[in-house]
């Protein structure tokens, strides 16, 4: 077993697999606004060894998004030694494996965070994978599956597998995205592994990623929810931690971020009237108007009058 070493990336700030969220359009507009790093949304390894066409489309990148992560589950060792293969000759990165996501569906397989429990296998999995693919593997955590703190045992399992970071998503299973993440997990992680720690969970703005760091000692911060239709908050987080200053998008900014989102979307082959509808509702939150503008959304049938509706916000 041999570890790979973790890229220095260019900024302390992360961009979060998220589903139906982190396609390769988002990652890349992510990436312009200084999103040191991206990820796909949560593959199933067991589609992928199998050669899903489905999923291995959500498996598109691009060289304009490097370094690009590609996150994938499962608990089968063989499926998931194929998936890192196949995601390896995709021109991917780094390879990221979850054991966190609170997914009942991801759950009942046995996947996700339910691997908490099995921490010997976790073992098995990481360091097969480390095995077979020349990329750095990393590994996602929660603090546990309820208020058993595990973090730290898991995360040094991950390391003595050969893992080269660990994500650390301060909440435990049973949270899934509510009440409030213990950063303490972080802090405690980044004090027993030697492997670079990226921490996640509450990062809403610049001054939420520089106490994150200040408290934790974390390398890197991931922001999930704070980026959804707001890949300007890369830009946004990065100055702060620069220069503790704060900047943010005017509204015909925000707009015109959703049509370069889908410009991309067709570049890249990927675009529906179904994700167009919801992203204008992402990229819109909080703008004077966008209430009238769900209203309105919810009738339409064709992208024609998305954009209509989208110009008439500025």
């Amino acid at each position: 077993m041999v570890r790979k070493k973790f890229p220095k990336l260019k900024s302390r700030v992360v961009l979060a697999p998220m589903h139906n969220i982190t396609n390769v359009a988002f990652r890349v507009l992510c990436k312009k606004y200084g999103a040191s790093m991206v990820s796909t949304e949560l593959l199933s390894a067991n589609a992928l060894a199998r050669g899903n066409s489905a999923v291995e489309k959500l498996a598109l990148n691009d060289k304009s998004e490097k370094p690009v992560v590609g996150q994938i589950f499962g608990q089968k060792i063989e499926n998931v030694v194929k998936a890192g293969k196949f995601l390896e000759s995709q021109g991917f990165d780094l390879i990221d494996f979850n054991l966190g996501c609170p997914s009942k569906k991801i759950m009942g397989q046995g996947s996700g965070g339910a691997l908490l429990r099995r921490p010997g296998k976790v073992g098995e999995i990481v360091k097969a994978l480390v095995d077979v693919v020349k990329i750095p593997v990393t590994v996602k955590i929660r603090s546990g599956i309820d208020g058993r703190n595990r973090a730290v045992e898991i995360a040094k399992i991950c390391e003595s597998s050969g893992a080269s970071a660990v994500i650390v998503h301060a909440r435990s299973v049973e949270q899934g995205y509510s009440g409030k993440a213990d950063w303490n997990v972080i802090k405690e992680v980044k004090e027993a592994v030697k492997i670079p720690v990226i921490g996640n969970g509450d990062v809403w703005n610049g001054e939420n990623a520089k106490r994150m760091i200040d408290e934790t000692g974390c390398d890197y911060v991931m922001i999930g929810r704070g980026a959804i239709g707001n890949p300007f908050v890369f830009k946004s987080v990065k100055m702060f931690l620069d220069k503790e200053k704060m900047i943010e998008q005017s509204s015909s900014e925000k707009v015109e971020d959703y049509f370069n989102y889908i410009k991309l979307c067709k570049k890249f082959g990927i675009f529906s009237v179904v994700d167009a509808k919801l992203k204008a509702q992402e990229f819109t939150k909080g703008l004077k108007g966008s209430v009238e503008l769900r209203r309105e959304l919810n009738k339409v049938k064709s992208f024609e009058e998305i954009e209509r509706l989208m110009k008439g916000l500025v």
